[in-house]
């Protein structure tokens, strides 16, 4: 089956992520405006803008690390809770990479990857660490499992990240800058997990400024400015044709930097 295929054969199921007229204030700030955002199950959603536009915003009230303040959020069909034991179930369903990795600086790499699938989905310590060897293999950084995060560079930190999410089986994963904390010679090994993790049909919300990736595995383009999406469109045509003067603007400095 094609991926164009599929992704129509999943186009009648409900999106995994849907966000309904969200609004968020930061007291009289207005820092997302009236956001409409559908990501279909196995869609790679890249958001692009300039610095200050919401981005990351977005992103963290997708499973609820920022509250909202209108508007309504909806996973795999199902409104977001504002709290309990339902917000824990839904949110375990949205995996998140940082910017800043967000390792438990105190336990091992195999640890750190094996703690929510045991607390969580109260997995045997044996299953969650056999299936965890397998994701920091597919990471490329099994042989770094008995090491403090300290003890590593912050590319493997954040492909430990990446295995971490994974281990949740999330419908979807969020991806919060997760290349600017990085040295250019590290961020490449990251990218190239995130394409592999694309093309495997994982569903996928990216906020970065790596333009490259996002021409080469986005099925969309957002671009925010201002606290509103104010261009949607395929890779292709957004970045040979952006509509909207503020997207051409960013595109452009872009280019002379």
């Amino acid at each position: 089956m094609s991926d164009t295929q599929s992704k129509q054969n999943t186009s009648s199921e409900a999106p995994v992520i849907e966000l309904q007229h969200v609004d968020k204030y930061y007291g009289d700030l207005h820092v997302l405006k009236d956001i409409n955002l559908s990501v279909k199950k196995g869609e790679v959603v890249v958001v692009i803008g300039p610095s200050g536009s919401g981005k990351s915003t977005l992103c963290r009230t997708i499973n609820r690390l920022e509250t909202i303040d209108s508007g309504c959020i909806l996973i795999e069909g199902e409104k977001l809770p504002e709290e309990g034991a339902k917000l824990a179930e839904l949110r375990s369903k949205v995996g998140m990479v940082f910017q800043s990795f967000n390792l438990f600086a105190h336990k091992t790499i195999l640890d750190n990857v094996t703690m929510a699938p045991m607390n969580v989905l109260h997995k045997s310590k044996t299953e969650a660490r056999s299936e965890a060897m397998e994701l920091l293999s597919r990471v490329g950084v099994d042989s770094q499992a008995s090491k403090l995060p300290s003890q590593l560079s912050g590319g493997q930190q954040q492909r430990v990240a990446i295995a971490r999410a994974l281990a949740m089986h999330p419908k979807a994963i969020l991806f919060d800058e997760p290349t600017s904390a990085l040295d250019p010679e590290m961020i490449n090994e990251v990218l190239d997990v995130m394409t592999e993790l694309a093309s495997s049909g994982m569903t996928m919300v990216v906020v970065t400024h790596e333009m490259n990736f996002a021409r080469r595995v986005a099925d969309r383009v957002i671009f925010m400015d201002s606290g509103a999406i104010v261009e949607e469109n395929t890779p292709e045509e957004f970045f040979t044709n952006p509509k909207n003067i503020r997207a051409q603007e960013f595109l452009k400095s872009i280019k002379t930097h």
